[in-house]
């Protein structure tokens, strides 16, 4: 079991990136919520893995978001199209490029959505989020299966 450690009050890519670790990396990881400040020192004293904060390799390059970089350290997008076009979803959710794709505007509004419900804890908003990510990653499935039956 691996240990992964983010900011604090997540919002798209800190729910996302860790319900594709759980899906495809490593189902037993353990997530750890902490002030921004606190990320790197919590990450060396717990030799875990910090993610989607600045200078880290599973963080945000050029216009992609942490997600992007998860799907490319792990090569996903390679074994699994769907996960192409969600890494866009949840890039055009979690950046300035809204218009990405047509899915990333309600995509970002429904995971703010599940923010604003004040959850007790970051945990339980990312628990809370799984369902929208596991509909959103059948969608993809539905829509790159659709898109090669029809190619």
């Amino acid at each position: 079991m691996a240990a992964w450690v983010t900011r604090e009050h997540p919002r798209v890519d800190r729910v996302a990136c860790p319900w594709l670790i759980e899906k495809f990396v490593d189902q037993q990881a353990e997530f750890l919520y902490v002030p921004s400040a606190e990320v790197m020192a919590v990450a060396e004293r717990l030799r875990a893995t910090p993610y989607d904060v600045p200078g880290v390799a599973l963080g945000h390059h050029g216009p992609e978001c942490s997600f992007d970089a998860f799907v490319t350290q792990f090569h996903l997008d390679q074994q699994d199209e769907a996960l192409a076009y969600m890494a866009k979803v949840i890039r055009g959710a979690d950046t300035a490029d809204k218009s990405l794709t047509p899915e990333s505007p309600g995509l970002e509004a429904l995971l703010d959505g599940i923010r604003e419900l004040h959850y007790p804890d970051d945990q339980a908003q990312r628990r809370a989020s799984y369902p929208v990510l596991d509909a959103l990653y059948a969608y993809c499935r539905a829509k790159t299966r659709a898109a090669a039956t029809t190619s």
